[in-house]
């Protein structure tokens, strides 16, 4: 099943949606992001938390 990722459920003032096939492909999209428009080199173990709690599996349709 899919899954996706959205910036704002995790408190971010941010459009960025995303999904993939795969937990571990998300989380390459997800970390490219953060890196590209948070400026973040490296994501802390809070909001890296954050993130994975707020991963969804996308309705299959």
């Amino acid at each position: 099943m899919a899954k996706s990722f959205a910036c704002r459920d995790i408190g971010m003032s941010c459009g960025f949606k995303t999904s993939a096939d795969s937990e571990k492909e998300l989380m390459d999209k997800i970390v490219e992001h953060a890196r590209g428009a948070h400026g973040m080199a490296k994501i802390d173990k809070k909001t890296m938390s954050a993130v994975r709690s707020a991963i969804r599996d996308e309705d299959e349709k």
